[in-house]
């Protein structure tokens, strides 16, 4: 998934494709030529989710969503709280309820997009997910433009469905849209937590939550196959590729590159998808998918430049 993905929460972007939570644009930030480096980082930690999520497809058959899923979030867990080391004490009940919020909502979020790409392309996956972010972003924008943006990404999702969503598998492109409304929720308390914990100390609380409520689905539905040494090691691999890897290169982008510009490199992420899922996975786009594809990043860059144009808006719950 894209998602997903997010470093360390502070202030809302309520943009499409957005790991939420990063700062806003700072005066002064670096444009340009100086831009080529943290470019490179948000469009390398982009390769790595989505490669890393089509890693996990090929390990799905071998341990099953949930139990991917759960290898993931323990990984990335256990990482995130070695290096974080957050403190548990001083926090009072709606930081840990705002945190608990948070967890839930990472692991819908990566339940769901798994549940999704186990049976329809990535890349049509990540599309249908980014619909989420896309939606939160015209909501908190309120401007008439804006059905321009909704239009084409509802016409990228009518190309998708062809003559019927019967042909893409009506149960993933479900568990899709799910994860996007999930991918929503995570932007709106990623910001929120960011404002009551320090550094990416709520994210690695996050993380465990998420870790504890998928553990039983996990080991109900693999079992001893989770402790395979194959299984772990690739699991492993896909909690690197897909969570802390791309959370290290977006938080080094991030201190040069405008929030702006990193919300549009975001919204490429179904294109890097479906390359993942044709170069791993062999999943050929049809000339109506790709098209369709291109209709959802082409309403989600809409809809960021809208923003941006504007200035901040407020995101959904976002109480500060």
């Amino acid at each position: 998934m894209t998602t997903s993905s997010a470093a360390s929460p502070s202030t809302p972007a309520a943009v499409p494709g957005a790991a939420p939570g990063h700062a806003p644009e700072a005066a002064g930030a670096p444009r340009g030529r100086g831009s080529l480096g943290p470019v490179g980082l948000v469009l390398a930690g982009g390769i790595s989710v989505q490669f890393g999520g089509a890693l996990a497809v090929t390990l799905m058959p071998r341990a099953g969503a949930l139990g991917v899923v759960t290898l993931r979030l323990l990984v990335a867990a256990v990482v995130l709280l070695v290096v974080c080391r957050p403190r548990l004490r001083g926090h009072s009940r709606a930081d840990w309820t705002t945190v608990i919020a948070f967890g839930i909502a990472l692991a819908g979020m990566n339940g769901l997009f798994y549940q999704a790409a186990a049976r329809i392309p990535l890349g049509t996956a990540v599309t249908l997910e980014v619909l989420g972010p896309l939606a939160l972003s015209v909501l908190a924008s309120r401007r008439a433009i804006n059905l321009l943006w909704a239009g084409l990404a509802l016409a990228g999702v009518v190309l998708l469905g062809g003559k019927g969503f019967d042909s893409l598998d009506p149960l993933g492109a479900a568990f899709a849209l799910g994860a996007g409304v999930m991918w929503a929720a995570y932007i709106v308390f990623s910001a929120r937590t960011g404002r009551r914990f320090p550094q990416a100390d709520g994210l690695a609380l996050a993380m465990a939550v998420a870790a504890v409520l998928f553990l039983p689905l996990g080991i109900a539905e693999s079992g001893a196959k989770l402790l395979d040494p194959t299984v772990l090691a690739l699991g492993a691999a896909v909690a690197v590729l897909s969570s802390v890897l791309p959370y290290t290169l977006e938080l080094l982008a991030l201190r040069r590159l405008p929030a702006s510009t990193f919300a549009v490199l975001m919204s490429l992420e179904p294109a890097i998808a479906a390359t993942a899922g044709f170069l791993v996975l062999s999943q050929a786009l049809t000339l109506t998918e790709a098209a369709a594809i291109a209709l959802v990043i082409a309403a989600s860059m809409g809809a960021v430049r809208t923003q941006v144009g504007r200035g901040r808006a407020k995101v959904p719950g976002d109480d500060s």
